[in-house]
């Protein structure tokens, strides 16, 4: 399963909006993949200890979005050594990645680059991983993510950076499971329908063709339809057809009145 956890008091607070779900999905449907589950978490570090403490226990690999920064709202680095139980060390291949950062920088507005000015030792806690962590590049500025146990991945919170950085995690560290997520959907109008009327039928096509599902999304005032429910079935593309055709089959012998096929992708 794939899972996401995006952090920030700004995304609960409503000061920004989250962006990272939405694309989260397209990058992994791109490559035949879905999100099984998210969750979002303020800068609170209990809280972001105990949800990476689940992520590393999950056998999932998820992706982190936010607070690998060095400000004091930046918690993830040291949230995510206390759920593995790791110290964090300055990581090599990190330290010479930020160092050359610096020195770009520095060499940009016609200063003389210093390593040991306070400055560059700030910047330097970026590169503070758990022990045991490989590092995820960053091309926006080359200041690295980074992964534990080769599924759990920790990328910044601009989109900028974490979404490159996310693609390089899929194509890199996961191209195995690129195509195991990929799924059909099939579903029609049910014109008048009510839930409770149908839900003996929607039971019986996922006890017949597990791990099919059913969904059911109702609406009341539809300009188009009126009152109806949009009905239908995902799962494996193999196994679609079959309780796509037998819920059919079922509508038909409650005398349901429903409109052409609504919904046919694969994704």
């Amino acid at each position: 399963m794939i899972g996401l956890i995006i952090i920030g008091d700004e995304i609960l607070s409503g000061r920004r909006q989250d962006k990272h779900l939405a694309k989260a999905i397209e990058l992994l449907a791109e490559r035949g993949m879905a999100v099984s589950w998210a969750r979002y978490v303020g800068d609170d570090p209990d809280r972001i200890t105990a949800d990476l403490r689940h992520a590393l226990d999950s056998g999932d690999v998820v992706f982190s979005f936010g607070g690998i920064g060095a400000t004091p709202d930046d918690h993830t680095r040291a949230c995510a050594g206390r759920a593995l139980g790791a110290e964090l060390a300055l990581h090599p291949e990190a330290r010479e990645l930020i160092l050359a950062r610096c020195r770009q920088l520095a060499e940009a507005e016609g200063k003389p680059f210093e390593p040991d000015s306070a400055d560059t030792q700030r910047r330097l806690q970026m590169g503070c991983f758990p022990q045991g962590a490989s590092i995820i590049p960053n091309p926006y500025n080359q200041i690295p993510g980074f992964s534990l146990l080769g599924r759990v991945h920790f990328v910044p919170g601009f989109p900028v950076m974490a979404w490159p950085m996310m693609a390089w995690v899929l194509d890199t560290l996961h191209a195995d499971l690129h195509g195991r997520g990929r799924l059909a959907e099939k579903a029609v109008v049910v014109h008048g329908a009510i839930e409770s009327v149908l839900t003996p039928l929607m039971v019986e096509i996922e006890t017949r063709f597990a791990p099919v599902k059913v969904f059911s999304l109702p609406s009341v005032d539809h300009p188009v339809h009126g009152r109806h429910i949009e009905l239908g079935v995902k799962g494996a593309p193999d196994q679609v057809e079959a309780a796509f055709s037998e819920m059919l089959a079922g509508l038909s012998s409650l005398g349901a009145s429903i409109s052409p096929i609504l919904v046919q992708k694969d994704g």
